[in-house]
């Protein structure tokens, strides 16, 4: 018979799965771009796609996300990858999830939003939160990008509760800007998998685990 500490120790294995969710932008991530390079490096990845890429439609974009997750098995562990536009649906999304107007909890758990879109340049501002995500997140934002001046990327970090990083003069973190294979994209959702997975280890560690005194 197995001694409760190592059973407890069997069951912390039998972890949530953890996959990446890639959220493009306005027209797509093309073959080049880092967030299809991205979706390369993880096994099980999955993506967001529209209907129609060229529409920005708040509304329907995050309902998108929605169907996209509902694919899955509810209780999988999910990190958004969002870039442009999709940064703004993941956060519309986000929203719902915390009023409780979804039935199903989608399991984001973690969100890298890269070069977000302005609110204001769609008249958006309204409609997103403003009181933080739910959710741990990382914001990085660009010096000269065309859709997000530094400063309010900033300020959307901060009403987001996010981490904000500068990459300085990288444009919009597209194509067009030089971001193909992207390795700091992939470290940094490689630390947010690591922490899911330490925070899913203590939820279900034994309590003789932390005996160690005894």
């Amino acid at each position: 018979m197995l001694s409760s500490l190592h059973a407890a120790e069997l069951d912390t294995r039998k972890l949530a799965i953890t996959r990446v969710l890639i959220i493009p932008g306005l027209r797509n991530s093309g073959h080049g771009h880092w967030q299809s390079w991205l979706q390369t490096q993880y096994r099980g990845a999955a993506r967001v796609t529209q209907a129609d890429w060229d529409a920005p439609d708040l509304q329907r974009w995050s309902r998108q996300i929605d169907s996209t997750l509902a694919r899955y098995a509810p209780d999988t562990q999910w990190i958004a990858v969002a870039h442009s536009f999709g940064c703004l649906a993941l956060a519309h999304h986000l929203a719902r999830q915390r009023t409780g107007s979804q039935a199903r909890q989608d399991g984001i758990r973690a969100a890298l939003m890269v070069a977000p879109a302005d609110p204001g340049k769609f008249q958006l501002t309204d409609q997103l939160p403003q009181d933080g995500l739910g959710v741990p997140a990382t914001l990085v934002g660009s010096e000269n990008a065309p859709w997000m001046p530094l400063e309010h990327a900033q300020l959307w970090a901060t009403r987001w509760g996010a981490g904000f990083q500068n990459l300085g003069q990288a444009g919009h973190v597209n194509t067009e800007s030089g971001f193909g294979p992207w390795p700091l994209a992939r470290y940094k959702v490689d630390q947010m998998i690591r922490y899911l997975q330490r925070q899913k280890r203590l939820e279900r560690a034994h309590p003789m685990e932390f005996n160690y005194g005894i």
